[in-house]
């Protein structure tokens, strides 16, 4: 039986672009984050200086955040890997990943924010830019979420 390509638009161009921008960048910042943070904060004297009981900076919410934090930057790693994977092999089961991830990164968003703001010093540090990060989250879901359920491109390219 011979395949016939899909009438209409398809292949990774158009708005895809802007998405495979994204997948990009978000694996480098999960690098960067896991360099930068989580190698930094569990170097054993910081560690202690957020999770020792008979340090000025410590609260119990410290060890909690800080492995969820690290767990969900590992996992969403390899599923932003994963993701892309099927991304550029034009898998069907791309459009639900990608509205995984755009949900998932809300949610723990918000999540990450109302447990940091639990701990005085956290909060005491917070600029503003949580609530920046959780609006511009807020909006992506907005915007990619539907296109990924509606876009004929979408539906068009992802069959495999």
């Amino acid at each position: 039986m011979r395949e016939y390509p899909p009438l209409g638009v398809s292949g990774l161009g158009g708005w895809l672009i802007l998405i495979q921008i994204g997948l990009w960048f978000s694996v480098i910042m999960f690098l960067l984050q896991i360099n930068q943070f989580t190698l930094t904060i569990l170097n054993k004297e910081i560690w202690e200086v957020l999770t020792g009981q008979d340090s000025g900076y410590y609260h119990p919410l410290w060890a909690p955040v800080i492995i969820f934090e690290v767990v969900f930057n590992l996992l969403f790693l390899v599923f932003t890997v994963y993701a892309m994977i099927a991304f550029y092999r034009k898998k069907a089961i791309l459009p639900r990943l990608m509205i995984i991830f755009y949900s998932l990164s809300f949610v723990v968003g918000v999540v990450d924010s109302l447990l940091l703001h639990q701990i005085p010093i956290a909060r005491e540090l917070e600029d503003g830019s949580s609530i920046w990060d959780i609006a511009r989250s807020a909006i992506a879901c907005a915007i990619w979420i539907p296109y990924f359920r509606k876009s004929e491109r979408v539906q068009n390219t992802f069959v495999r």
